[in-house]
């Protein structure tokens, strides 16, 4: 048998999980976010239902602006603790089969597994987590984590679209719905005429660099030279950018959960932060919150970023590395300031965040 990678995406996950509490919502346009009043100021789409997204509604967007496009949808508060039981059902599910789930978030995870047929694995798979929760998903077959990842999205194209499988690419098996297989063998007929955007791990800024370099499409990227995207992008991106190129990838699944590196607090103010004093003020409030945060884990700082986001949107993000690893709010709040001072503050602030990176352990402390 052969070692396959799949990566589940349960579909609409949060809309789903609130559809099905609420089965008299099922059809109809469905938005959740902040508290579900859409005349609330601030507020986030969290997930929209495919019903509401047919009316341009998706997660991010401001709650207001998904009212104006969308009225007559149905606004629902945020409920992570409902969300956090159902992904526990859905992975819970997953685990009865022998094989390595690796959890990513609420609504996604890596499987891996030794099978003949991956692809009646993954049928197996949709059929007991939709059985024993109600719940879709859609599954991408991968001969490693990249190209697992991606089929995923073609596997909900083929399912939004009724493409049959053939069409969209994928060889063989076309008689399963929601999977969709991406490995060496097709990489290039699916990928090579796409735009660089599509592949995991690249988004407009990213893409607009690539672009400057001439590199446009996956062809472009699986061909450019090593050297020069080393120069552009360091030694180590620009090595990851190259094999993204060409499908490359790890094959490596585990369900060890992974250790985060950093903690981070942000905040959206009711009111926007107009008078620097105000920016100073709440931004070193939330830099020793997030210090004390850390302290509390046992951890030590040894890198700083800040983020601002003015009323236009634009979200400007700087960093800094500590001269030492430190555990005192007071040096992070400072060096917060510091960084303060590389923004020009010439609009209005609607948001301030703060992450840290934690220092790696030390090998010589205790067991």
């Amino acid at each position: 048998m052969s070692w396959w990678v799949l990566h589940l995406d349960m579909d609409q996950f949060i809309a789903a999980v609130e559809i099905r509490r609420r089965p008299e919502l099922k059809g109809l346009p469905v938005v959740v976010g902040g508290s579900g009043d859409p005349t609330q100021p601030r507020q986030v789409v969290a997930t929209a239902s495919y019903e509401a997204r047919e009316f341009g509604v998706h997660s991010g967007m401001p709650v207001r602006a998904a009212y104006k496009r969308c009225p007559q949808a149905i606004y629902l508060p945020s409920d992570p603790a409902a969300y956090e039981a159902a992904s526990t059902e859905v992975m819970d599910t997953l685990r009865s089969f022998p094989v390595v789930v690796e959890v990513w978030g609420w609504d996604e995870c890596f499987v891996g597994a030794e099978t003949d047929d991956p692809e009646q694995l993954a049928a197996d798979l949709r059929a007991a987590v939709f059985e024993r929760t109600t719940l879709t998903c859609s599954v991408g077959i991968g001969d490693n984590k990249v190209r697992a990842k991606l089929a995923t999205t073609f596997a909900k194209q083929a399912r939004s679209h009724a493409v049959p499988f053939e069409e969209a690419g994928t060889p063989g098996r076309r008689d399963v719905e929601g999977v969709y297989r991406l490995t060496g063998d097709n990489w290039r007929e699916v990928m090579d005429h796409r735009a660089v955007r599509e592949l995991w791990g690249i988004g407009s800024r990213m893409e607009r660099n690539l672009n400057e370099l001439g590199v446009f499409t996956v062809a472009d990227l699986a061909a450019a030279d090593l050297d020069v995207l080393r120069k552009r992008f360091g030694p180590n991106m620009g090595t990851w950018y190259a094999a993204l190129g060409r499908g490359l990838g790890d094959t490596e699944v585990t369900d060890v959960p992974r250790e985060p590196v950093s903690r981070s607090r942000e905040e959206t103010f009711p009111q926007d932060l107009v008078e620097r004093a105000e920016v100073e003020e709440q931004l070193r409030r939330i830099a020793v919150e997030v210090t004390r945060d850390v302290v509390a884990e046992g951890r030590s700082i040894q890198r700083i970023w800040v983020k601002v986001r003015f009323t236009t949107f634009y979200t400007p993000v700087k960093s800094r590395k500590l001269p030492e690893i430190t555990q005192d709010p007071e040096v992070i709040a400072t060096t917060a300031l510091a960084l303060l001072e590389k923004f020009e503050l010439r609009r209005p602030v609607r948001l301030l965040g703060v992450r840290v990176e934690f220092a790696p352990p030390d090998p010589t402390g205790p067991a």
